[in-house]
Parts: C-alpha cells; sequence; structure tokens
C-alpha cells in the first residue's frame, strides 16, 4: 500500500475546509481507482491530507486529482500547498500493514 500525504498552509475555518473535501473531494477520491481511505487533519494555519492507495502509480495520481479540485473550489488567497509526497506505508495497524511481515 502507498500513501499520499499533502501539507497546506491555509487561512480560514479547518472544519469548514475538511466538510467542503468530504462532501466533493472524497467522491472524486472513492472513483479512482485503488482508492483505500482519505483523512484531513488540522494544526494551526496548515491543514494535512493523508489518502491511502494500492499503488505508488495511483497515489501519485491522486496529486492531480487534488491540485484541479483545489483550484476550482478554494480561493487561491486562502490556500497553499507547501509539500506533497508519496510514499509506501510500512506500518499501519488499521490498515494490516506490518513491517515485521516482510522482514
Amino acid at each position: 500500500m502507498h500513501a499520499r500525504m499533502a501539507r497546506y498552509k491555509f487561512v480560514g475555518d479547518p472544519r469548514e475546509l475538511a466538510r467542503r473535501t468530504q462532501e466533493s473531494m472524497l467522491p472524486l477520491f472513492q472513483a479512482q481507482p485503488g482508492f483505500v481511505s482519505y483523512s484531513v487533519m488540522s494544526t494551526p494555519g496548515e491543514v494535512l491530507s493523508f489518502s491511502i492507495w494500492e499503488t505508488h502509480e495511483q497515489a501519485d495520481a491522486a496529486n492531480k486529482v487534488s491540485r484541479d479540485w483545489v483550484a476550482d473550489n478554494i480561493d487561491p488567497s486562502r490556500i497553499e500547498l507547501v509539500d506533497s509526497r508519496v510514499g509506501e506505508i510500512l506500518v499501519a495497524t488499521a490498515l494490516g500493514v506490518d513491517a515485521l511481515a516482510t522482514v
């Protein structure tokens, strides 16, 4: 399994952003091949999103879906992508990924 993590600077109510992503971006992710899960968290002045995918290529493809959704739905003066990464999940108890099982 692979994950996509994106970190944004954000000005505004993160709960409102989360509601909007749940209503309209989540269905876009769910329609993509290999989608497993999606999470959003906030810290002061930032929002982080995490999505889980079956393959690296599917997680990487989520970058375009997310980028397009943000461009179409969020005022650019309120959000700025700081970092986006895709990588292999090595341990995830909720997903049943166990690094010790692959040693």
